[in-house]
């Protein structure tokens, strides 16, 4: 896919402020695509954190059952100081349940290019498009280096207020004059509780954007509670249209993300997983 790289370096917060101003606007009258009525072939995945209360085993065929097509790991079920032995095995097991690995992260990186590299090193053996990251401000001239030479992308990961990359804006502006494999994974049950609709994240970020964690919250607002998709401030169908018409990539890292119930969210994990596929069934 090609870049726009003068829209990205001259996007700037009077800019931003006023996308923000028209976004409902913006996102009714999105232009559809000439393959518009064609399939994206995007595939449905789970960021592992959301079955935490499981062994890794557990959860990956807990992932499978649920009708996962991909998932995304963390550290706590496969670090990235993993063997290689440790990582063909892994990926044997997503293998044999009919899934395939989209990602991996959160990954902190900073100004020291010998512990970034290994990382891209462990994405390589893993044979990941993306790593999902939170990027020091000095790491970047060294992570500028490694997505060039190893073709892995770096999805900045926002964490909500207070966080470095707490809106779309701050992720833009990180990101300004660097390799385009520099991006962002939009965590938009996050950008909800910065106050940011969703659907108008995506088109901030279009061209830029490798993962979404697909998450939804009751208010947009700091402290807030978890919910299935679609009942809060999420409009489910609304990001797969806005997926599609910014040309997300059919390699992007989908994961659905549930923080609640984390000893048994099977049940709220599978009524999201129909909320989700009912909406890209629409797409």
């Amino acid at each position: 896919m090609s870049f726009n790289h003068s829209r990205h370096r001259s996007l700037r917060r009077r800019d931003f402020l006023s996308l923000m101003g028209a976004g409902a606007i913006a996102t009714a009258a999105m232009p559809r695509l000439a393959w518009a009525d064609q399939a994206p072939g995007y595939q449905l995945g789970i960021q592992l954190y959301s079955l935490r209360g499981f062994d890794v085993d557990v959860a990956l065929k807990h992932a499978a059952d649920l009708g996962f097509e991909q998932v995304e790991f963390y550290s706590g079920m496969l670090s990235t100081d993993a063997t290689a032995e440790d990582v063909v095995a892994i990926k044997k097991k997503v293998s044999d349940l009919g899934m395939s690995i989209s990602a991996h992260g959160v990954n902190r990186f900073t100004k020291n290019a010998d512990a970034n590299r290994k990382i891209f090193e462990f994405a390589k053996m893993l044979g990941v498009p993306a790593i999902t990251a939170d990027p020091d401000p000095d790491s970047f001239d060294s992570l500028d280096d490694l997505v060039k030479e190893f073709d892995i992308r770096i999805a900045i990961h926002n964490h909500g207020p207070r966080h470095r990359y707490n809106k779309a804006i701050d992720v833009l502006d990180a990101i300004d004059g660097r390799d385009e494999r520099i991006g962002a994974c939009a965590d938009l049950g996050h950008y909800i509780r910065s106050g940011q609709s969703a659907t108008e994240v995506i088109r901030l970020l279009e061209g830029r954007l490798w993962g979404i964690h697909l998450k939804d919250f009751a208010e947009m607002k700091d402290k807030t509670e978890g919910v299935i998709l679609g009942k809060g401030h999420l409009d489910v169908e609304g990001v797969f249209n806005a997926l599609k018409a910014t040309g997300f990539p059919a390699n992007g890292a989908i994961s659905l993300e549930y923080e609640e119930n984390p000893k048994d969210p099977i049940e709220d994990i599978r009524q999201c997983v129909a909320v989700a596929k009912a909406a890209m069934k629409k797409v």
